[in-house]
């Protein structure tokens, strides 16, 4: 019985083929390309591909998704902290925005200017023009100091005599614009000493100082990246380009002190060749009053500070 199983197991292992030979002894057979597989398959293959990979069932949204719950107090006040800067004012150096009304004449600047120096204020920006009236111009001072040293100030300029008014617009709804025009470089950071000095007449010598040369194809791909970076980061803060050459480009910006101030750091990292703001200048809104709020105002009186008023 033992000898039968092992004759068994050994007939199915190697199978004699009708011509006496074994399966062993037979050639290899030749190896089909999958890739033929692939081109002669039916359009049955597409049924048994879909069943073979099914589709990703993404889960259902749970209510929690759609309908979150609402934050604890703690959570609340955590986020209110967390994303609220902090203050790092310093009262003593406050900022104060003066609107000086004076006589269009030379030397006016230069007295306005002189007091606010002996007092020993740094004068943050100082714009003065002409207005629609011929004797008439208008000064826009941006200083920091303490409350009474610089009301002070401000009535010692009302006391000159080609100074018709001093308004003091600190802590009032003004509008605030300044002008910036700014030359950035558009061949990277490291090339911005050797742009400086290529302005100057030993050209010879910046060319001397740039360490690493890219090739042409390189450099032009360089530069189109740079100058589509900065033209994007100016549509985002409303300026326009003004000027466009094959290293450099001027923008324009007109805004907020403080949103200059942001697009200067911004394009600080490209390389700025050079730079002018006009400084600040401030217009006082004007207010919206309702049918009612017209009546109030008309019989509280006209609500002028006397302490405003021109000497005299």
């Amino acid at each position: 019985m033992w000898t039968s199983r092992i004759l068994s197991s050994a007939v199915r292992v190697a199978p004699l083929t009708p011509s006496g030979t074994s399966a062993a002894m037979r050639p290899p057979r030749a190896i089909i390309n999958p890739m033929f597989l692939r081109q002669s398959s039916s359009s049955t293959s597409a049924i048994s591909y879909k069943r073979s990979h099914p589709h990703k069932r993404h889960p259902a949204l749970t209510s929690n998704y759609l309908n979150p719950a609402p934050p604890s107090a703690e959570e609340a006040v955590s986020n209110f902290l967390y994303n609220t800067p902090s203050a790092g004012r310093n009262i003593a150096n406050k900022r104060h925005v003066f609107n000086c009304l004076v006589q269009n004449e030379p030397g006016v600047l230069s007295r306005v200017s002189g007091i606010l120096a002996g007092r020993g204020f740094n004068i943050d920006s100082l714009v003065v023009a002409k207005t629609e009236v011929a004797d008439l111009s208008r000064m826009t001072i941006v200083l920091r100091g303490e409350s009474a040293t610089v009301e002070q100030a401000r009535r010692q300029l009302e006391d000159l005599v080609p100074v018709w008014a001093v308004l003091d617009y600190t802590g009032l709804k003004v509008i605030e614009r300044e002008l910036l025009l700014i030359k950035v470089s558009i061949l990277g950071p490291e090339h911005v000493r050797a742009q400086m000095k290529a302005r100057s007449p030993d050209w010879q010598f910046a060319q001397d100082e740039v360490e690493e040369e890219l090739s042409p194809s390189g450099a032009l791909r360089q530069t189109h990246a740079h100058l589509k970076s900065l033209t994007e980061l100016t549509k985002l803060f409303q300026g326009k380009v003004v000027d466009v050459s094959s290293d450099c480009v001027a923008i324009e910006l007109s805004a907020k002190p403080d949103r200059v101030d942001a697009f200067i750091r911004l394009v600080k990292p490209f390389g700025i060749l050079e730079g002018a703001r006009s400084g600040m200048m401030a217009m006082p809104r004007s207010p919206i009053y309702d049918d009612n709020e017209i009546e109030e105002v008309e019989e509280e009186g006209s609500g002028v500070d006397a302490s405003l008023l021109p000497p005299g």
